[in-house]
């Protein structure tokens, strides 16, 4: 089935090309516009997200035993009524390897064509995604329109571009002559790309789509079949993915069982079981480090890529104006509520403050003024910024934060009121002041809105309390501030030899936590914070081996 690699090698092409020039690009379109759009492309996604409320999800898949489905949307705090096919994980896992061997032979070409068409799938479902995305995760409509849309299918695009690199450097047979002191030995050789077995794809609740589809995509494209397990909390979004996924497959001609959904619900948990199933050959997490832990730890059977969680710290050491900094602090503490992976926790400042282009400004006036910022930014933009949390212990949690006697409470977290959305259970930023021999409260991820300030020494102490709790705990993503050119460059060596990747004096309207697919390496796989990095070939050539066969020419044959 090389007519669908054909279709999509453009597009293919470009994005392996966009991946060696580390640039800017993207086929997809992350504004929701109707410049961008066919007429009434919303109205339609809309309408087919709301056809879901209240029904049974079908899915068609082996070992169904029961049903389930408890997603309560956090704008309206009103249960979404779908029902999802609960199967038995033992099932899905079987029905997965059956579908392997004519997966695995029906070549490289036909699976990534599979996959690149799986991705067409999945754009045009972007609308209806984003507003199933939106009332299980929390995001805005915005956020889940870009981020868990169109940012989304960029990084499942880099896979299979990835992908298709680390196979296509593979050629199928070859000649081999060499002579050994006698007469020449001719050997025929070929070569199998083999992949690992079944995966499971554990996505997070939070963002379901950022980190699942590339691993989806890594592991269908190199030839290994996939069962999804989503958070019982939002199930939908991965849900649609999959079964568009599925009608794909039937279309080309292979089985559906090449990918799957697995539910489960909060008192039932069933991801142990489909983890440690022996015929799973590769886990991907994204979620906790507690449970990411516990799968590198108790699943030998399988390869364990994780991404979980880390201190993302930010080091201030001088600025050429307060402002920019401020509201670069203030808009990543503030988007989507700072529950994404990248998102600054803690913020590293000399106790007597930094340089602000010729002044000294204190500590006390850094903080006075991001707290004004994102005071500001909550006012004037919450509904478009902060969005919903899933979580309702996520208030209680900051709250108890600050009421330990070590903590000075800058800003308390608190609720915006939704125009659109009364019932939306929001949560506000917390802003909050420790010394740094605090480390047993920040050195740790608090996963919501909330910003440690720590006063260290010097500069030197706050670069090394920041690059050792990366080292120690982990870090997605760090950030730095300094316009001491000498300086900064020793930062960024401490900070890379701690394996944390970082961003020096990002301002304007790029967001610090954001990550851009076909440029940005996401998380490195050498601090505590991950196994594995979206996306480097190393995520993508762990999932296949390569086998060979070789026979030897009788000499008669050989031209010599």
């Amino acid at each position: 089935m090389s007519e669908l690699f054909e279709q999509w090698r453009g597009r293919l092409e470009s994005a392996v090309r966009a991946t060696e020039e580390r640039g800017y690009w993207s086929p997809f379109s992350e504004s929701a516009s109707r410049r961008h759009h066919p007429d009434g492309a919303r109205a339609a996604g809309q309408a087919a997200f709301e056809a879901c409320l209240g029904q049974r999800f079908e899915l068609s898949q082996p070992g169904e035993c029961d049903r389930v489905g408890e997603e309560v949307s956090p704008f309206t705090q009103q249960p979404l009524g779908v029902s999802y096919p609960r199967c038995s994980p033992d099932a899905l896992v079987q029905a997965a390897r059956a579908a392997l061997p004519a997966w695995r032979d029906a070549g490289v070409q036909a699976r990534v064509g599979c996959c690149m068409e799986i991705l067409g799938a999945w754009e045009a479902q972007v609308f209806a995604n984003a507003f199933a995305t939106m009332h299980t995760a929390g995001q805005t409509f915005r956020m889940a329109f870009a981020g868990s849309g169109a940012n989304s299918l960029d990084r499942g695009l880099e896979a299979v571009a990835m992908a298709w690199k680390a196979m296509s450097t593979v050629p199928v047979s070859s000649v081999f002559r060499r002579s050994f002191g006698g007469p020449e030995v001719v050997l025929d050789k070929r070569y199998r790309l083999v992949p690992r077995g079944v995966a499971v794809v554990i996505s997070c609740g939070s963002y379901p789509a950022w980190n699942a589809w590339p691993a989806v995509l890594a592991n269908l494209a190199t030839g290994n079949p996939v069962v999804v397990k989503p958070h019982p909390r939002t199930v939908l979004p991965v849900a649609l993915a999959v079964r568009a996924a599925r009608e794909v497959l039937v279309a080309s001609g292979h089985s559906p069982d090449l990918i799957s959904l697995a539910v489960d619900t909060l008192a039932e948990p069933g991801t142990v079981a489909l983890a440690q199933h022996p015929a799973v050959r590769i886990v991907d997490f994204t979620g906790s480090p507690a449970f990411g832990a516990w799968l590198q730890s108790s699943c030998p059977q399988a390869q364990v890529f994780t991404e979980t969680a880390g201190c993302n710290a930010v080091v201030l050491e001088s600025a050429l104006a307060l402002p920019p900094v401020g509201i670069a602090l203030a808009q990543g503490l503030s988007i989507f509520s700072a529950q994404m992976c990248t998102a600054a926790q803690n913020i590293f400042v000399p106790r007597d403050g930094i340089r602000v282009g010729e002044a000294r400004v204190s500590l006390d006036e850094i903080v006075a003024h991001v707290v004004s910022r994102v005071d500001g930014m909550v006012a004037a933009h919450g509904p478009d910024l902060c969005g919903a949390v899933q979580d309702p212990h996520m208030a209680g949690r900051l709250a108890a934060l600050g009421d330990e006697p070590r903590v000075t409470v800058a800003r308390p977290s608190g609720t915006y009121a939704h125009p659109t959305w009364p019932q939306a259970r929001t949560v506000t930023p917390a802003v909050l002041r420790v010394d740094a021999d605090a480390r047993d409260l920040y050195a740790r991820e608090h996963f919501g809105p909330v910003a440690f300030f720590i006063a260290c020494e010097d500069r030197d102490h706050a670069l090394a309390c920041a690059t050792r709790d990366a080292r120690e705990h982990g870090a997605i993503a760090s950030y730095l501030y300094s316009v001491d050119v000498a300086w900064r460059e020793q930062a960024v060596d401490a900070f890379l030899d701690a394996g944390a990747s970082v961003g020096c004096n990002l301002l304007g309207q790029l967001p610090i936590n954001y990550a851009a697919a076909y440029s940005d390496f996401h998380v490195t796989g050498l601090d505590p914070a991950g196994t594995a990095c979206l996306t480097d070939l190393a995520f993508v050539a762990r999932r296949f081996g390569v086998v060979q066969a070789k026979v030897e020419r009788p000499r008669s044959e050989n031209p010599s």
